[in-house]
Order: C-alpha cells, then sequence, then structure tokens
C-alpha cells in the first residue's frame, strides 16, 4: 500500500524543542532580567550614582545579581535595577553611571570614554539595549581601538573580533562568579540538579543510541551513523541533526596564526 499522511515517521527530539512544552525554560523563581539603566540625558550628558543593596543568586545563571538602587532624577522615587555584578563588587558601594563617570569596576560608561585595552562587561550591541555581550560569569570583552566614524572595536570573549557604536554603553571589569566550570560536577546528581534551575536538556541521548523512527542516526547492528553527520542549512526539521551547514570536520589539527588588522 502506498504511504499516506498517516504513515510518517516519529517528531523527533529537535523538532519538540522548538514547540516548548516541557523544554521550556524553569523561569519562576528567577530574579528578573539583569539589564543596564534605561539610557536617558543623565547618562548621555553626565553621571548617575546608584547605591549597591545586595548581591543575590539568580537560579540557572552562573553569575551573581546586584540590586542597585539609583535616585529618579525626575520624580521623586527610588529606581531599583539588576545588574550583572563584577568581580570585586560590594554592598554599600556607590557605582556611578554616565558619560563623566569614572573608570573604575562596578562603572557604566559608553565605549568612546575608554582607551583601548578595557576590560569591559555586559556591553550594549546597539545604543540603549541595555546589555547584550560578555554576560557569562567569569567573562568579559577587550577594547581593541576606536575609529573616526563613531565605532569601536571589541575582542569578545570566544576570540572574535566585533564592531560595535561608540555610543554603546558598558560595565568596567570582569563578571563575578569565574573559576565556576573549573570544579568537575563528578556526578550525576550535581548535573540533575544543576540543569533543574535552567531547563530540561539533561540526560541528553545520543542519537545513534535511538531506534530509526526516533532518529536519523539510529538503528543498526552496530553503534554508527551510517551516512555523512553533516547535513545542510535547508534540511527539513526532522533530518536536520548532526554537523549542521559545517565548513569542515574532523580534529582542528596544526597551529593557530591569529593575524590582527592594525586599527590605528
Amino acid at each position: 500500500p502506498t504511504e499516506g499522511p498517516t504513515d510518517m515517521g516519529r517528531v523527533i527530539r529537535g523538532q519538540r524543542k522548538g514547540k516548548g512544552g516541557i523544554f521550556s525554560a524553569h523561569t519562576h523563581h528567577r530574579k528578573g532580567p539583569a539589564k543596564l539603566r534605561p539610557l536617558d540625558y543623565v547618562e548621555r550628558n553626565g553621571y548617575i550614582r546608584g547605591l549597591v543593596k545586595e548581591i543575590i543568586h539568580d537560579p540557572g545563571r552562573g553569575a551573581p545579581l546586584a540590586r542597585v538602587h539609583f535616585r529618579s532624577p525626575y520624580k521623586y522615587c527610588i529606581k531599583k535595577e539588576l545588574f550583572l555584578a563584577t568581580e570585586g563588587m560590594y554592598t554599600g558601594q556607590y557605582i556611578y553611571c554616565g558619560k563623566k563617570a569614572t573608570l573604575t569596576p562596578g562603572n557604566v560608561l559608553p565605549l568612546s570614554s575608554m582607551p583601548e585595552g578595557t576590560i569591559i562587561s555586559n556591553c550594549e550591541r546597539k545604543v540603549g539595549d541595555r546589555g547584550t555581550l560578555a554576560r557569562a560569569s567569569g567573562r568579559y570583552a577587550t577594547v581593541i581601538g576606536h575609529d573616526e566614524s563613531g565605532f569601536t572595536q571589541l575582542k569578545l570573549p570566544s576570540g572574535k573580533k566585533k564592531i560595535v557604536p561608540s555610543l554603546a554603553r558598558a560595565m568596567i571589569g570582569i563578571i563575578a562568579g569565574g573559576g565556576r566550570i573549573e570544579k568537575p560536577l563528578l556526578k550525576a546528581g550535581r548535573a540533575y540538579y544543576k540543569y533543574k534551575a535552567k531547563r530540561n536538556c539533561w540526560p541528553k541521548v545520543r542519537g545513534v543510541a535511538m531506534n530509526p523512527v526516533d532518529h536519523p542516526h539510529g538503528g543498526g547492528n552496530h553503534q554508527h551513523i551510517g551516512h555523512p553527520s553533516t547535513c545542510r542549512r535547508d534540511a527539513p526539521a526532522g533530518q536536520k541533526v548532526g554537523l549542521i551547514a559545517a565548513r569542515r570536520t574532523g580534529r582542528i589539527r596544526g597551529t593557530k596564526v591569529i593575524f590582527e588588522r592594525n586599527t590605528k
């Protein structure tokens, strides 16, 4: 008999993850989004002082957070912000945000106010987006150089170079909580509780350990893929597993040569 729509294979794990459901993030106990202050007239032209009230743990995040209180420059109230804590930050510390703030760890300045070689974190990709780059624990970016057209070149934690607007803001210093991955988990129970706070992504069954109906790598008398592990970028969802749109495969051999362009 000819195969109809009811005879299709199973929806594989990668397809189910896209829909959400049991795979959505566990956000119930999280403290909130960690962002810089909304960009306003005060930060563009001067500075504003904030007070670190407490440093707290955020479930599912390796880096600690800092609750920072600012006096609103526009009406009589306290604005409470949730910042990513940098190394050396403590309760009772004053931090300053704005164009005229000093170059001190914890302060927030536009990139145009920072000299080359400055260590920064929680950097904006676009002006006013409140921080998207170098936000994981122990991570930092480095200011490489400025150009006359209003852009700054950064070196990201991955080693990649990126050009962002010079008016984008960043926090001085390294994100706290570094060295987290240097201690091995050692046992399954620790991995269980680590990912319990994050999302349903552990334990992860290998595709070659499944049946053919469950995964393109499944089946066979020995655990083997049986065809190239690469697949094309526009492969259908149930087939898109393995090394997706890989430029190259195999071990990386030889020494890495980095050519740095002179930005001066």
